[in-house]
């Protein structure tokens, strides 16, 4: 039995208990391969629960199909979230996109500030991080606090890699379209590139600009 197959009943009933107590819950996806085990579990336990994704305008065209697929197969909601600023001013002062001149920035305009509404109307937020996926997500806890005042759960957050195959080849769960080329962490296109031989899950996000998180899980949790 793989490690995360252990906890696994208690994610549902943690789910069920956050549920029984009258507090509003939602979760957020990338809709990334290793996203659709979250994903599968949520829609057993309650498909009512929101799913919210951040529509920043970059993402691949495969994402959005792929997440029309997600919708059928698994009888979620998904809910789009998008900036409050246009891309039009989301420029420096040379006219150049904040994803070439300022990427930190163009994430907070459109991945965090965004979600910051949806937490101070919110109770719980499930997520899926991992803590095998960064040293940031290797801090983290099942549950933190948000500055807004929701709380984050992190079921998966013990989970590795290799449970996630697994749980997706039970439960014959599909990969990301652009998985098969070669893309095995999908974020924005213009920042996504490639995996390449020797590379860790999430160094081919912003590949060459310092920066590895975009700022879901370092701004919205509570220090």
């Amino acid at each position: 039995m793989f490690v995360g197959m252990k906890n696994l009943e208690r994610i549902k009933e943690k789910i069920l208990e956050y549920s029984s107590t009258g507090k509003k819950l939602f979760a957020t996806s990338s809709f990334q391969t290793h996203s659709i085990p979250l994903l599968h579990i949520i829609a057993q336990v309650d498909n009512s629960i929101p799913v919210y994704f951040l529509n920043t305008g970059y993402l691949f065209p495969e994402t959005i199909l792929f997440k029309d697929e997600l919708a059928d197969k698994l009888g979620l909601q998904f809910i789009a979230l998008n900036s409050i600023v246009s891309k039009t001013q989301q420029r420096d002062e040379k006219g150049n996109l904040f994803f070439t001149s300022d990427p930190d920035y163009c994430c907070f305009l459109n991945k965090t500030q965004p979600m910051e509404p949806v937490l101070k109307t919110m109770d719980i937020w499930i997520n899926g991080i991992r803590a095998d996926q960064s040293a940031t997500r290797a801090q983290m806890k099942e549950e933190e606090e948000t500055p807004q005042g929701a709380l984050r759960y992190h079921p998966m957050l013990h989970w590795s890699s290799k449970d996630i195959y697994e749980y997706r080849t039970e439960h014959n769960l599909p990969a990301h379209p652009l998985e098969a080329r070669g893309y095995l962490s999908v974020g924005c296109e213009p920042c996504t590139r490639k995996l390449l031989s020797g590379d860790d899950e999430r160094s081919a996000r912003w590949f060459g600009m310092n920066k590895v998180e975009c700022g879901l899980h370092t701004d919205l949790i509570k220090k």
